[in-house]
């Protein structure tokens, strides 16, 4: 069985869609697509007249690729007020000779957040810290070890309900169901990850558009995060009061001109626009970068103290993903700025590569990680759809599966 995914991720300027094929653990993307938001703010339906317009769009323009039509997303959800616990959980052995499975291990985290999830809550991931066995040793991996008893610690992650329940509504209006959800911090760790990382406290920055997420990952696990309402639209507000500019031309000269390094910065690269009185007026790259820059330090002020508020443990490294870093020399700014405990990274799959896209992608390999914990198989695309696209190139309710989704996924056990 191929493994298709479908992700989408819904942002106040952009609603993004990817649908990726899992083959020998990579991501190969199948579709890339987008459409500007509307109705839409930090991730919330606002309009849902004008969300559906722009929802169907971007499913329209991903069926048109891949041919069939897309019914089935892992949605990305805002992250706000998102909470994370520590629980623990025990089992008793109960086969003849007392060796662990796979089932026990799923009971056991099951148990680990069995009514400690309040009902206007949604949990997203449940990940174990460690294994003890017999509340004598700990181990790392449990299964086929022999015990009478296994006790898993993990690290449980919650969000309000109120965060995603009008997106699915609003999904479920085109007939497109939600399998599972997601949230940002979690999906860009997974696709900047590298085994290093995985045995460090870091921390993993998204500038969106209208707010930025600084979140803590120790060891792999996401322990804390914390939304702050400024990100890069604040850039093109400051084109536009700077230079009398339009919001559409502060876009364009910050997406057009601006660099993120001022020394590379050249005086006599120019735009010229008509401003808001109706006069000519020249811009030249120097200008609007200086301007870029003072913003974006402004902000990586902002993402050091919100992680020395987060974590008093010592960083190892700190990933930052967002559309603003793919402006030129960005990698010089994080640099500058951040020294030694950041290092710039890009999406790197083919047909994908931009970081806008960085939770999409994201999201499909931190399914995929879950996919793997079960041994399992799934696609959006059944079997006989799956021959149709290798030829041409009912509601969710998600409270209802929510112990056994955020292991492993709703639909194993349905």
């Amino acid at each position: 069985m191929r493994k298709i995914i479908a992700s989408l991720d819904i942002g106040s300027s952009l609603v993004k869609l990817v649908v990726g094929e899992i083959q020998k653990n990579k991501v190969n993307i199948l579709a890339c697509v987008q459409s500007p938001s509307q109705g839409i703010k930090k991730g919330y339906i606002v309009n849902q007249e004008s969300a559906l317009f722009c929802l169907k769009e971007v499913f329209e323009q991903a069926e048109k690729i891949v041919g069939l039509p897309i019914k089935k997303v892992l949605l990305n959800v805002p992250s706000d007020n998102l909470e994370c616990f520590v629980s623990n959980g025990s089992v008793t052995i109960t086969n003849e000779d007392k060796i662990i499975t796979n089932e026990d291990v799923i009971k056991a985290m099951q148990k680990s957040v069995y009514k400690k999830v309040s009902e206007n809550k949604e949990l997203v991931s449940i990940l174990p810290t460690k294994f003890i066995l017999n509340d004598e040793e700990t181990i790392t991996n449990p299964i086929k070890a022999i015990a009478n008893k296994l006790t898993v610690s993990v690290v449980a992650v919650v969000i309000p309900k109120n965060n995603f329940e009008n997106i699915i509504k609003c999904l479920e209006k085109i007939n497109v169901s939600v399998f599972d959800i997601c949230v940002s911090p979690l999906a860009d760790f997974y696709e900047f990850k590298t085994p290093d990382m995985l045995k460090k406290v870091g921390a993993v920055v998204n500038i969106g558009y209208s707010n930025l997420t600084v979140s803590i990952i120790n060891k792999g696990i996401l322990t804390s995060s914390e939304i702050i309402d400024i990100a890069s639209s604040s850039i093109e507000k400051d084109i536009q009061y700077i230079f009398k500019a339009s919001k559409t031309d502060a876009l364009y000269l910050k997406e057009n001109l601006a660099v993120a390094d001022i020394h590379m910065a050249r005086p006599n690269e120019n735009i010229t626009i008509k401003d808001i009185n109706g006069d000519d007026r020249t811009i030249s790259e120097y200008d609007v970068s200086a301007v870029t820059i003072s913003r974006l330090k402004e902000l990586s002020g902002l993402i050091k103290k919100q992680i020395n508020l987060l974590t008093k443990k010592e960083i190892s490294y700190i990933i930052i993903t967002g559309g603003i870093t793919m402006l030129p020399y960005f990698d010089h700014f994080i640099d500058d700025n951040f020294k030694d405990l950041a290092s710039y990274h890009q999406v790197k799959e083919i047909g994908a590569r931009h970081n806008k896209y960085s939770t999409c992608v994201g999201m499909i390999k931190y399914y995929n990680s879950r996919l793997k914990l079960r041994n399992a198989e799934y696609s959006i695309f059944n079997l006989d759809e799956q021959e149709e696209l290798g030829g041409i190139g009912k509601r969710v309710n998600i409270s209802d599966n929510s112990l056994l989704g955020k292991i492993y996924g709703y639909f194993f056990d349905n």
